[in-house]
Order: structure tokens, then sequence, then C-alpha cells
């Protein structure tokens, strides 16, 4: 059997991965992401993690040949660079991720933004195998996703698709004001139905600041916190006018809900999926509204499809 490592790169920790042709994953491991350090000192980091893995592979008689990596950030995945970053990882804008591992480890390298690979992973082996065309929505620490047609990424002319955080919400509003969204706008998706937006809404709107984080908040709303049950409803309605309006557009075969939130349970998904479905014109009134099944191994399982299966590439000129 074939057998690849798949490397999903996040801004605070880096997991991989050594997958089989068949999607099994022989060994794996993580490590904290080096992301003040820089992006060659992440590209360090990660072949030490790469070559740990393929050692303990030949240990079990696998000989891995190639690496695919899902990364943080805009990724130009013809020439395996990151166009832009935020300062979650810093100095990572430029970072030649393709060539820089090929430099270190001597093997062929591919690279998309993790959340495509995530997506991949999905339709692949997920909630979303066998079908021809998908559409994955991600809410957590922000909001990403991904619309898969048979097995490619749709990845845009700047390899800026997937940003569905980044279009506007009329939820994400405070007082008739536009929230601001951590892309530098404001007003968007992302301000008002992400993981951490949650929180900041509970605590702007008087809720007590001593609700360290987006889980407290969902434990406050299972006690009857109306403040915290309100929020998350918001939230809640935001991401699924979203999506519905997604679908509506790219008319997928499946919907997929990934991130945090969708595995917080049944104070967020079924208002998700009302107001999704409440958006949908007739045509999609039965679309299949699924959570993503693979958890954490989607990223690592999807980015080595990439060199598993490697899709096409097609170098695109700068406007």
């Amino acid at each position: 059997m074939r057998y690849v490592v798949g490397v999903d790169l996040g801004g605070t920790k880096t997991a991989a991965g050594v997958v089989g042709e068949d999607g099994s994953v022989l060994v794996q491991g993580q490590i904290p992401t080096k992301n003040r350090d820089g992006g060659e000192a992440i590209l360090d980091a990660t072949a030490v993690l790469v070559r740990f893995l393929m050692d303990r592979a030949a240990g079990q008689g696998a000989t891995v040949d190639a690496v695919g990596v899902g990364s943080a950030g805009v990724i130009n995945a013809a020439e395996g660079t990151v166009v832009s970053a935020t300062d979650a990882i810093l100095d990572w804008t430029g970072t030649h991720i393709t060539a820089g591992l090929q430099a270190r480890l001597g093997l062929p390298a591919a690279v998309v933004n993790d959340v495509h690979a995530h997506a991949l992973g999905e339709a692949w082996l997920g909630a979303a195998a066998g079908t021809a065309t998908s559409l994955m929505v991600a809410f957590g620490t922000g909001v990403g996703g991904s619309f898969v047609v048979n097995g490619q990424p749709l990845l845009g002319h700047h390899f800026a698709g997937g940003h569905v955080g980044h279009f506007a919400s009329p939820f994400a509003l405070h007082r008739g004001v536009p929230l601001p969204c951590s892309c530098g706008h404001a007003g968007h998706v992302e301000a008002v139905a992400s993981g951490p937006a949650v929180r900041a809404a509970y605590v702007r709107e008087g809720g007590s600041a001593g609700l360290a984080d987006t889980r407290a908040v969902f434990d406050a709303a299972r006690l009857g916190d109306e403040l915290a049950l309100s929020v998350i409803s918001r939230a809640a309605r935001a991401a699924g006018q979203a999506v519905g309006g997604l679908a509506n557009i790219l008319d997928p075969e499946v919907v997929v809900i990934s991130g945090g939130l969708a595995d917080a349970g049944e104070l967020w998904w079924p208002v998700m999926e009302r107001t999704l479905r409440a958006e949908l014109l007739a045509p999609l009134a039965g679309v299949p509204v699924v959570r993503a099944s693979l958890g954490n191994a989607a990223a690592v399982v999807g980015a080595a499809s990439l060199v598993l299966s490697p899709f096409i590439h097609r170098p695109q000129e700068s406007p």
C-alpha cells in the first residue's frame, strides 16, 4: 500500500499522520506550532515531526513518498505559498511551504488552506463521502468553509475561496452599529457566529466577564441563564441564515457543518438548522444537513489526499 504524510498546520498546533491510500492512519503525532518564531522555524519543526512519523511508519514496513499540508492562511496552492495570514502566526505571509518542505525532506509536497483540507477529508471518507458536491462550513474560532466538486475544492482566482465568514450578516449589529470582524471590516458573519463572538456578545450585553470562554457561556445557558441562551440563539440563527444563503448559491448535494459550535449540542444545532432551512429555495428543501464525522483527523486525511489523488492545480495569473 502507498503511504504519505498529511499535515494539519494550525495557529496553535500542528498535527500530522501517515495515511495509507485507503485513508487509514497508520501513525500520528502533534506538536505546538511555533507561531511566534516565523515561517522558517515552523517549517523546521514541521519537518522534524514528519521525519519522526516517517521513522515510526518505516518500523512497521511502510515507506512514505509525499507530504500534503493543510495550512492556516490564504494559500496559493499552485505555488505552494502563503498569500496572507493573520497575526495568529507571525511572519507566515510569504512562506514557501511546499518548496521549504521539499528541500527539508526530499519529498514531493502540496498544500491548500486548512479548511479546504478538512472538507476534502469529509468528502473522501467522512460525512460527504460518495457525493459529487459538498459544502462544508466550520463554526469555531472563526468561520470558514469549502465547496468541493468531484474531489476538488473551489479555491478561487486569488485562492481566497472558502472565506465564508466574511460577508454581511444582518445579525452582526450592536445598537445599529456593525460589529468589527477579525478581517478588519465590520458586520460580517464571523463577527456574530464564531465561538469567540458568542462570548463577546454575552459580555457586551451585560453578562459577567467572569465567564472566561464560549464553553462557559454554554454552561451558563444550560443552567437557565437567559442572556446566554439569547446570544447563543442569535449566533445559531446567523450561522443558519449564512449557510442557507450559500446553499442557494452553490446547490450542494450535502451540507456538512463542522467546528466547536456544531459539536455544542442541542442549544445550537436545532436553531441553526431550522434557520438554514427557512432560507432554502424550494428545490433545495430536502438537502441533507449533517455534522462532520471525522473530527480532528479530517484535515490530516484531507491533506494526505492532495498527494494520494492530487487534483489539478492550474497556475493562475495575477490580476
